[in-house]
């Protein structure tokens, strides 16, 4: 336990696939123990065997909030302290906005920012004992301007940016930075499966986009490694989009 306390340790929510994969891959690619984490077993036994000896799996409902003390309290038994926290996991709603109900709303709202607040809250008290922690919070272009029924999933994002900045005011002062990635189009199963079979759609995209091309989820986890290292030593509670000047383009 002493060596690994030590270590750098990187819990990687919805690790399995995806941005959150791409992530874990950098981190044991440069050497950081990484525990991901998700619903889907299969997903995560596939990503620990991708991603060799540093990794390891956990099966975990995020939003069942009451078991997330617990939850911290058993890594800390098992792998040591975490240093590193990326709050990637998030679900996504597409229905027009009129046709949305409180109740689908209030789901989005409980994977996308209770459950954000509630782990980083658990994790922050041990990083303060070791008074360093890098905290990286994944937000969304939809955060960054308005996107077409989308309404619970950019209201979830906006509150991450928000978060974001309260978290850092409060915890920067004590040693551990809290900054926040807005993925553009990234080249992702899920997004593929949106764009392809919707050529209007996707040459709007790229239309706007003045780098002309989706993103790779190898993109994201770059910005994710520079935050998680002392690279990024003196910034926090920054949003910082990587999305090809998307945000900007019109």
């Amino acid at each position: 336990m002493e060596n690994k306390e030590k270590q750098p340790l990187a819990l990687v929510t919805g690790g399995g696939s995806g941005i959150g994969l791409a992530i874990a891959k950098k981190f044991t690619e440069n050497g950081i123990r990484t525990i991901i984490l998700g619903r889907d077993p299969e997903k995560l036994k596939s990503a620990k065997k991708m991603l060799g000896p540093l990794c390891e799996e956990i099966r975990f409902d995020l939003d069942r909030l009451s078991t997330l003390p617990g939850l911290v309290k058993d890594l800390a038994a098992r792998f040591g302290r975490v240093t590193i926290l990326v709050n990637n996991a998030g679900v996504n709603l597409k229905k027009e906005f009129t046709e949305v109900t409180d109740d689908e709303f209030q789901q989005v709202l409980l994977t996308n920012v209770a459950a954000v607040f509630a782990i980083s809250r658990e994790l922050a008290k041990q990083m303060l004992e070791n008074g360093n922690g890098s905290i990286i919070n994944i937000s969304s272009m939809a955060s960054q301007y308005g996107i077409p029924k989308v309404i619970a999933y950019s209201a979830s994002k906006s509150a991450i940016e928000g978060m974001t900045r309260a978290m850092a005011v409060d915890l920067s002062p004590r040693g551990i930075r809290v900054n926040c990635i807005a993925p553009g189009f990234i080249e992702t199963e899920m997004s593929s499966k949106a764009l392809n079979g919707d050529q209007e759609r996707m040459q709007k995209v790229l239309s706007r986009t003045p780098m002309g091309t989706l993103g790779r989820p190898e993109d994201i986890a770059e910005a994710a490694f520079f935050f998680a290292t002392a690279s990024s030593r003196f910034i926090t509670g920054v949003v910082l989009p990587v999305d090809g000047g998307n945000s900007i383009g019109f």
